[in-house]
């Protein structure tokens, strides 16, 4: 009977021990089976060497899955092409994992995030050389969908070229340059360079451009020497004393209340002749001038004739006023009394004989 128990409790105790350690494993990573996944597919055209099944899948480096199928299109969909003529494409397949809102946002939307620019690009994790896929938005114009004509099996996001295999590529372009150059050519047309450089050197006049540096830097120190003489002598303090002076009336002209009061008064004018222009008051005031401008046209034109009869007796009035004048200047007295007294002659006697 004692056996029994101990192997009741031996048993009892295994299976403590492996339910324990399945509620371990399904608090550590069990939860994300029954967590609403989404799997979707992308090709690539370039190798993808580093990017395992469960590398991480991330959004602009948030991680939202993993990946769970790495292979290529000719074993899952081009089995009746002819090798020559098959795409060559690596498909990777992605879940991502989210909340039951987010799963069905994604599902029903994904045409709308591909026409917005959601691409998927293998990323170097570090130094390490491990790669996952990044999923990240891109212009839609500059990157577009590589070509194929299978149905894809599950929904299919566009990808893009990685940054570190158009960086190859560039590099193997400039490499590629580099071949076709013509390498010989290039170095002897170096040589002739730095020749004819060595040359000119020679020939250059050495001291005479070294006594031309030194005066230069003369001339600059000379300069130099008389900007800070004229700084050192300029009023500047009493310039600045001045400004600040200045400054002070300025503000205390600009606060009088005279200043406000005269604002205040043009505004008042300003105001009154708006009012007039909105009335009319000054067209009827030109209508009026124009009125008498016509009125005194209309009477010269009348009486021109005895305009002139008048300015010509005028001008003879003148005259006549200027002789007076001139009269009265030469023979004061006579001009207020007559003319002169005539001459009288005294009569003479003459001698008794």
């Amino acid at each position: 009977m004692s056996e029994k128990r101990s192997y009741f409790r031996l048993g009892l105790f295994v299976v403590i021990g492996v339910g324990t350690a399945l509620l371990v494993l399904f608090i550590l990573g069990g939860r994300q089976l029954l967590q609403p996944t989404f799997e979707f597919e992308t090709y690539f055209n370039e190798s993808v060497a580093g990017l395992e099944i469960g590398s991480p899948v991330k959004f602009r480096g948030v991680p939202v899955g993993e990946v769970s199928v790495i292979s290529t299109s000719g074993a899952l969909y081009e089995h009746d092409v002819p090798p020559g003529k098959r795409k060559g494409y690596i498909v990777v397949r992605c879940k991502l994992r989210g909340t039951r809102y987010q799963i069905e946002e994604i599902r029903e939307n994904l045409g709308v995030f591909i026409k917005a620019g959601f691409r998927a690009k293998t990323q170097l994790a570090g130094i390490t050389g491990q790669q996952f896929i990044m999923i990240d938005i891109e212009d839609p114009k500059n990157f577009r969908p590589l070509a194929f004509d299978w149905k894809p099996e599950y929904p299919y996001l566009p990808s893009v070229p990685s940054t570190t295999g158009v960086l190859i590529a560039r590099i193997q372009s400039f490499l590629a340059s580099l071949n076709e150059a013509d390498v010989s050519k290039i170095g002897k047309n170096l040589n002739t360079l730095l020749v004819t450089a060595n040359k000119k050197l020679d020939e250059l006049d050495v001291r005479e451009l070294s006594k031309d540096a030194d005066d230069a830097l003369k001339d600059a120190r000379k300069a130099i020497d008389q900007l800070r003489e004229i700084l050192a002598k300029a009023p500047i303090e009493e310039a600045v004393r001045n400004f600040s002076q200045a400054s002070a009336n300025a503000g205390r002209t600009l606060g009088d209340p005279k200043i406000g009061q005269s604002v205040a008064n043009i505004e008042a004018v300003t105001e009154k002749l708006r009012k007039l222009a909105d009335a009319g008051e000054f067209d009827r005031i030109t209508k009026n001038l124009d009125d008498l401008i016509a009125r005194l046209d209309a009477m010269v034109a009348d009486n021109q004739y005895d305009v002139r009869a008048i300015i010509r007796d005028l001008r003879v009035t003148a005259n006549n006023l200027r002789a007076v004048s001139e009269s009265v200047k030469r023979y004061p007295a006579g001009a207020l009394i007559g003319g002169p007294p005539a001459k009288v002659e005294i009569p003479k006697e003459e001698p008794s004989k």
